[in-house]
């Protein structure tokens, strides 16, 4: 089979290359001793004699791109040669020249890690179209490891966005102009690389909206030296006002940049000559903070006097801060020309305070902040004001302001942000609670992992899920957020009062079959003496056939009969159906017994909530009670087969009126004021009340159980038809 032919530079692109190489080697030759020097010249030179496509797949030049990183690098900061030498080599590791072990053997751990750095950032930068931005970009700077790497590859991006201007692929120049705005400008942003910020951004919408972008261009250039001359008459005069008042100051003007105009012209809804601050003007007064405010208000006292102010566009943010911390006097005035002008009259404390504390500008700007506000702060001051050279400061600076989070993607590209050493369990409820609570584990990129397994940054995770899974004690020991270990211990504590509650009801029947009356005090004297420390833990245990109650009320009887001196004797001859007037829930709404016996007591059976018109009948407990049970209901066919004897006739005297609870399953779609609407429903309707509600979703669907009190069938089945009518319910059914 014939092989492809190598992809060859053009003449003109060699020529290019030639002369980036002189000045590309001009930069970095005077920092490398002679034993680099050799080193690197003969890696170039093994690498432009092997046989590699010398353009990437979009057809940008490989060799171009590198050695105008550099130089735009060397331009924009001092770096330390090592910086130089990665990009330069990380390009040769990208095309399978060089191995990252061979780098590292021969210039170091530090220049091994910058291309390692580059290289984690590059495999991901694709996804972050599909991505939370502000997630991706936590992720890019807990990969980079070195704030080193995030400057080189702001510095690339902004190389290559310089690039591809006329570039035949659309879309894929969509793409970059995305990730140059989202991801690279905000960060350069942070970094307080302004021009970088301002550059990338008016590119990308350049790219993005070239009809726009020519348009504004246009203008601007049209109007340059009049704008700059307006700048200059505006604020000469003031200036002069300004001083004569004995203030201590600095005025700064400029235009925004073509990408903030044109954000103006969308928010405002206006044209450019409409805009009101594309004069941007700043007065920063240097004062005592006790003063602060009062200079503030002299300052633009003085412009007031000089310009018609406008009032609606005054902002005080002096006398009442922002809730984020930001002070500042913004006052638009109306200057020669009868042009609209903004000027901010702060402190030199307001300024800073806005520029790089609490409110950081990019805050202001409506970014959503996070933790990395301090962290990107302290970069920036090392950027502009460190005398031995920022990059030899950076060098062991930790790039990761999340301490020890961690990112992660879903298969769908949502990516999410999760505390240093999540596990596969963390992550499923960091989802969602019901995707957590049937955790089984997980697909990691590709594997099968446990419920244990610690996340990686860029990691793809699947969670695997099981209708029977249920969460368990262990559990509490994989799981690091505390999100998930509260969940965890709520659904314990929730399985474990439904045992106690199974517990409790098991010992009370048993109880009442030995015809045993149960004392608190004395029960929490044996539980205590048996080692539980609550009532509801030893319940629990008893729901779950953990301890024996027979037992327990064998103990109980001799503690009891060791405290009375005598012990209680029960034969089945004693047994009688009594009458506990106490107990007797309205003889005139039932009527008991082939002869209408009166003055029976009776209860309604739990399982089946019977209510008045139901068909029913009786059951004479061992306690002597009769229970009323739906003849439907689940317990009704073991009744009446097991004990024939104790089943008694149970008729509706024909009065109604007594409250009872019934129960309603709910299902529907998962949609907004549904649950309400069927509350309003309910609370609308006579002699009928909601007693308790407990709701689950699950993708998209909800299921619902309405607990009701209410008089009788017919006034239930009213109202089931009513709550099948609210928009979204699909079935309502009587359990």
């Amino acid at each position: 089979m014939e092989s492809k032919p190598v992809d060859r530079l053009s003449f003109h692109e060699l020529r290019q290359t030639a002369a980036l190489a002189s000045e590309m080697r001009d930069r970095l030759w005077p920092r490398l001793d002679e034993r680099e020097r050799t080193l690197l010249r003969d890696t170039v030179r093994a690498g432009i004699h092997e046989d590699h496509d010398a353009h990437d797949s979009k057809g940008i030049p490989t060799a171009v791109i590198t050695l105008q990183t550099g130089i735009a690098f060397a331009d924009m900061v001092d770096p330390d040669h090592n910086i130089l030498v990665a990009i330069i080599l990380n390009a040769m590791v990208r095309l399978g020249i060089l191995d990252l072990a061979d780098v590292r053997r021969d210039w170091g751990d530090d220049i091994a890690g910058l291309i390692e750095g580059m290289r984690a950032v590059k495999k991901y930068s694709g996804k972050n179209s599909a991505t939370n931005q502000e997630n991706f970009r936590g992720l890019v700077l807990a990969l980079a490891h070195d704030i080193r790497v995030i400057i080189i590859m702001i510095v690339e991006s902004l190389v290559l966005m310089r690039s591809i201007n006329r570039h035949p692929d659309d879309n894929w120049v969509r793409n970059v102009a995305f990730e140059a705005d989202c991801l690279y400008a905000r960060l350069a942003h942070r970094l307080g690389l302004y021009k970088i910020k301002g550059e990338l951004e008016d590119l990308a919408l350049k790219y993005t909206n070239r009809e726009i972008y020519t348009q504004i261009a246009h203008k601007l250039n049209e109007t340059k030296r009049s704008r700059d001359a307006y700048i200059k008459a505006f604020i000469d005069p003031v200036k002069a006002r300004l001083e004569e008042a004995g203030l201590d100051f600095e005025i700064k003007g400029r235009t925004k940049s073509i990408s903030s105009i044109w954000n103006k012209m969308k928010k405002q809804k206006v044209d450019l000559p409409g805009i009101y601050d594309l004069f941007a003007i700043r007065v920063i007064i240097d004062t005592p903070r006790e003063r602060e405010k009062m200079d503030c208000w002299t300052a633009y006292s003085i412009l007031a006097d000089m310009y018609t102010a406008n009032p609606s566009r005054m902002k005080d943010w002096i006398s009442l801060p922002k809730s984020n911390g930001y002070e500042s006097l913004h006052a638009t005035v109306m200057g020669p020309g009868n042009k609209w002008v903004e000027v901010q009259f702060r402190s030199r404390r307001m300024d800073l305070v806005a520029e790089k504390g609490l409110a950081a500008h990019w805050r202001y700007k409506g970014v959503k902040a996070d933790n990395t506000d301090q962290w990107m702060n302290n970069i920036r001051d090392i950027l502009e004001s460190a005398d031995s050279g920022p990059m030899q400061l950076m060098k062991n600076l930790n790039a990761d302001p999340f301490g020890k989070e961690v990112f992660a993607f879903t298969p769908k590209g949502d990516l999410f942000r999760l505390a240093g050493g999540a596990t596969v369990l963390d992550f499923a409820f960091h989802i969602h609670t019901n995707i957590g609570a049937h955790c089984t584990g997980a697909i990691v990129n590709g594997a099968h992992k446990r419920l244990n397994y610690k996340i990686q940054n860029g990691d793809t995770v699947e969670i695997l899920t099981s209708a029977s899974q249920q969460p368990r004690q262990e559990w509490l020991s994989i799981v690091n957020s505390t999100k998930a270990r509260n969940k965890i211990k709520q659904s314990l504590n929730e399985e474990k009062q439904r045992l106690a509650d199974i517990g409790k009801e098991t010992l009370q029947r048993r109880a009442k079959n030995r015809r045993l009356e149960l004392d608190d005090a004395v029960m929490m004297r044996l539980i205590r003496k048996m080692g539980y420390k609550s009532l509801i833990d030893f319940f629990a245990d008893l729901g779950e056939d953990k301890t024996d109650p027979g037992r327990f009320l064998d103990n109980y009887r001799d503690l009891v009969n060791r405290g009375s001196g005598e012990e209680e004797k029960v034969s089945a001859e004693e047994f009688h159906l009594r009458t506990a007037p106490e107990e007797k829930q309205g003889a005139d709404v039932l009527v008991i017994g082939e002869k209408s016996l009166n003055g029976l007591s009776y209860r309604f059976a739990k399982c089946c909530g019977p209510i008045y018109g139901d068909d029913v009948f009786g059951f004479i407990s061992s306690d002597g009670v009769v229970k009323i049970h739906k003849e439907g209901c689940p317990n009704a066919a073991h009744i009446r087969a097991r004990y024939p004897y104790r089943v008694i006739r149970a008729d509706w005297s024909g009065k109604s009126g007594q409250v009872l609870p019934a129960t309603l399953r709910v299902i529907g779609n998962d949609d907004i004021g549904i649950v309400a609407n069927i509350s309003s429903i309910i609370s609308h309707e006579n002699n009928v009340s909601l007693r308790n509600i407990s709701i689950d979703s699950h993708d998209g669907i909800f299921q619902g159980y309405l607990v009701v009190g209410i008089t009788d069938n017919r006034q239930l089945t009213s109202l089931i038809k009513k709550i099948k009518t609210v928009k979204g319910v699909k079935d309502v059914q009587r359990t």
